[in-house]
C-alpha cells in the first residue's frame, strides 16, 4: 500500500502520487474514489466569493453615499476604496485558485480514465 502510484498518466509518465489503496493506486487514480472526485470537481469554484462580493458591493455603496451626503470625508472614502480594492483582488485570486483546482481535478479524473 505504500510507495508510488502504479498508474500511468495520459502523457505516458508514471503518476508521482503516493499509493494509498491496496491495488497500488493513489487517491486520484483509485476507482473507488471516482464518484467522490467527481463531486469535489463539480463543487469547486462555487460558493463564498459571490456572497463576499455582495458584502463588498454593499460597503462600497455605503461609502459612495457617505461621500455624497458629506458624512464621510472624501479622503477617508478614498482610503476605504483602496481597502475594498484589495479585498476584491483577494476574492478574484481565490476564485482563480478554485478554478485551477477544479481543472486539476478534472485532468486527474481524465488521466485516471485514460490509464
Amino acid at each position: 500500500m505504500d510507495g508510488q502510484c502504479r498508474a500511468t498518466k495520459g502523457n505516458g509518465e508514471r503518476c508521482r502520487g503516493t499509493a494509498t489503496s491496496l491495488d497500488g493506486l493513489c487517491w486520484a487514480h483509485a476507482p473507488e474514489n471516482a464518484a467522490k472526485r467527481q463531486r469535489i470537481a463539480s463543487k469547486a469554484g462555487r460558493g463564498r466569493p459571490s456572497s463576499e462580493i455582495r458584502v463588498i458591493k454593499a460597503g462600497i455603496n455605503e461609502i459612495l453615499e457617505g461621500v455624497r451626503d458629506g458624512s464621510i470625508e472624501r479622503s477617508v472614502g478614498a482610503v476605504l476604496f483602496q481597502g475594498y480594492n484589495v479585498l476584491l483582488k483577494a476574492v478574484e485570486t481565490e476564485r482563480k485558485i478554485r478554478e485551477l483546482d477544479e481543472i486539476e481535478a478534472r485532468v486527474r479524473r481524465l488521466e485516471g480514465i485514460a490509464s
